[in-house]
């Protein structure tokens, strides 16, 4: 794959084979790159697109998609500077390959979960569908979104020292009140990510059809 820029991030990008599935926003942790999540990618859905940019925020070197003042403690102000940034970023890359916002589904790790999070609580337009892997709440909205007709997998940990447990339940609730179908999986494992992972993540995409895709019944979870 060969690495590009567009609004203010380089990435890569990956034409799918299955040109009704979905395109999917490869959003790597704190440290990572491009790079990090194309296996997983390929792994639970290798006929779909990938997009896959990479953190342009540095934080001792290194990368990630938006500033934090310590560990679970966030620049509110740069998330949402970077959020609105990642909103045209995928805006742009759909119309430089050929994809709409609604068959974009995010799979997030870490930080780049948490800006998945607050990008489909902030331009839902833009991201309607996310893998959420070891997230956090990102932010409480003001004003709740309307979420109807999306859906997340919140993938947690039971013995994440980063994520508190109670941190994963909020997030599940705060996107299911915003009318977001929600399935929250725990795993017994730390903030890194297990096999167990990988079968739920491909499980999530295998309910993901053009008969439903965009409508109130994208998925089936509940």
């Amino acid at each position: 794959m060969t690495l590009t820029q567009l609004e203010g991030y380089d990435y890569r990008f990956e034409p799918g084979t299955d040109d009704s599935g979905p395109v999917l926003l490869l959003l790597h942790g704190t440290g990572g790159n491009e790079t990090d999540l194309i296996p997983m990618a390929q792994l639970v859905a290798p006929a779909a697109a990938v997009v896959s940019p990479r953190g342009n925020v540095s934080e001792n070197g290194a990368a990630r998609f938006f500033r934090r003042l310590a560990e679970g403690v966030f620049d509110m102000e740069d998330l949402r500077v970077r959020t609105q940034q990642l909103a045209r970023f995928v805006a742009a890359a759909g119309e430089r390959h050929g994809f709409t916002p609604s068959r974009v589904v995010a799979i997030g790790f870490s930080n780049g979960a948490n800006i998945a999070a607050s990008l489909m609580l902030t331009e839902p337009r833009a991201l309607r569908h996310g893998i959420l892997l070891r997230a956090m709440v990102p932010f409480e909205p003001e004003t709740m979104p309307d979420l109807k007709g999306s859906s997340a997998l919140v993938a947690a940990g039971r013995t994440d020292r980063i994520v508190p447990a109670a941190n994963t339940e909020r997030l599940a609730a705060l996107m299911r009140k915003a009318g977001a179908s929600v399935e929250l999986k725990w795993q017994d494992a730390p903030h890194s990510l297990v096999q167990e992972d990988v079968n739920d993540a491909r499980e999530f995409l295998r309910a993901w059809t053009p008969s439903t895709r965009g409508t109130g019944q994208s998925f089936s979870h509940g």
